[in-house]
């Protein structure tokens, strides 16, 4: 491992997040003699951001820990195309109304990492400011001329597409351009002197810092991170149950919010071999602190895995959500009883009188479906009460509701939901 003399650097390649930079000598010492403003671009295609975003987050509260300034750019005109990078097919359009509110969204999630106030204090923009003020011809003539066909079809996101042949429009085509656009904006209006970025946004990037150079004679830079994958494979961020949203408010919708109960849950869940990966990327916790945690064996690797579940979802919920969460779940899972802290919902004395285990399954969202809740009952893992469900005519009665007031609904160890009679 490289030793830097910034600590933007140096934290950044210890905690895992160096993948791929374009002169990193240069960097580390831009960034260990000046204020060094980065920024990171997040598109408005949902009206909340999910793990899979964290990782990005993180580099800005690095950057900005770090002494330098943050910017968060927010897509407001590059989601009206959409990026074609790591996807395999175009992405909706979207109405300008739904992209405002997507945006709406987004910015809450930004003011638990980062400190808006104060001398180095992060700033949230929109490229719709500029993109959509741009004149057709005179961004063709001024823009266009320096981007070659030639090296565009090169780009991992062209290729990957025109070698499957799948169509790409010229629409995706341009998203290139109007990001490396954003570079050189950012650049004259803000002195932004780095991007940072995932992998899949390495051509965007080096399109960006060459684009900058072009039109502002200034050198930039750029930074990507490794893809983040949990030690099964899968994609982080995504789960069998689908994204784990980092907001929690519903009405941006019930499908993309995330409670922080069920948060917490997500990373208590970690396999054993991600745990020292996850507290070095996703949480401020020292490096000796971490390795300590990491060496754990055995049972006494759950210790490390709660600490890094009370850490996460302080940072994003608080404090005070990280410790009910411990507490929701150290009760449901060691005592064997229900809490006010698990996902609720409401349901009738009418409606509780014709409510049958399957209905039940599907109704605390345990279960995507009917047929789903039989095989949960064929397997043993569907719950009343924490009893195994046996009979899949079983109807629900007064009887069933404990002595919390409400019934718990389960599906495994680790599921739970509870049914509050109003």
């Amino acid at each position: 491992m490289a030793n830097y003399k910034s600590d933007l650097m140096q934290t950044l390649t210890e905690r895992g997040f160096l993948y791929q930079c374009t002169d990193d000598k240069e960097l580390d010492a831009l960034a260990s003699s000046s204020c060094l403003t980065g920024y990171i671009g997040f598109d408005c295609t949902a009206p909340s951001l999910h793990v899979g975003s964290l990782v990005q987050i993180m580099m800005l509260r690095i950057l900005q820990k770090s002494g330098g300034k943050p910017i968060v750019l927010l897509g407001g005109g590059t989601t009206k195309i959409g990026d074609p990078s790591d996807k395999d097919k175009s992405r909706p359009i979207l109405t300008p109304e739904k992209i405002e509110e997507n945006k709406n969204g987004i910015k809450r999630v930004f003011e638990k990492f980062l400190d808006f106030n104060g001398p180095n204090a992060a700033i949230m923009v929109d490229n719709a400011d500029w993109l959509d003020k741009l004149g057709y011809i005179e961004f063709l003539r001024d823009i266009g001329k320096h981007f070659t066909i030639n090296r565009m079809v090169q780009l991992e996101s062209v290729k990957r597409r025109l070698d499957r042949e799948q169509p790409m429009t010229f629409l995706e085509f341009n998203y290139t351009l109007l990001q490396a656009y954003d570079f050189s904006e950012l650049n004259r209006r803000h002195d932004c002197r780095l991007q940072l970025g995932g992998s899949d946004q390495w051509g965007n990037i080096v399109a960006g810092t060459d684009l900058t150079r072009r039109l502002e004679n200034v050198s930039t830079y750029g930074f990507t991170t490794p893809l983040i994958t949990t030690a099964s494979g899968g994609k982080m961020g995504k789960t069998a149950d689908g994204a784990m949203w980092l907001n929690a408010d519903k009405s941006l919708g019930e499908e993309y919010c995330l409670s922080p109960y069920d948060y917490w849950q997500f990373w208590r869940n970690t396999d054993d071999a991600d745990v020292g990966k996850f507290l070095r990327l996703f949480t401020d916790l020292p490096l000796d602190e971490i390795a300590a945690l990491e060496a754990l064996e055995g049972a006494e690797i759950n210790q490390a895995k709660i600490r890094l579940a009370n850490e996460t979802t302080t940072l994003l919920h608080g404090a005070k959500s990280a410790q009910f969460a411990q507490e929701t779940a150290k009760k449901t899972f060691i005592q064997g009883g229900s809490s006010a802290g698990l996902p609720t919902f409401n349901i009738t004395p009418t409606e509780l009188e014709t409510l049958g285990v399957i209905d039940a399954g599907v109704l605390v969202e345990l279960c995507a479906s009917k047929g789903e809740a039989r095989r949960h009952v064929k397997a043993g893992a569907l719950k009343i009460n924490d009893k195994k469900v046996s009979d899949q005519a079983q109807i629900l009665s007064v009887n069933d509701v404990n002595e919390d007031g409400v019934i718990k609904v389960s599906v495994g160890k680790k599921k739970h939901a509870l049914l509050k009679i109003d």
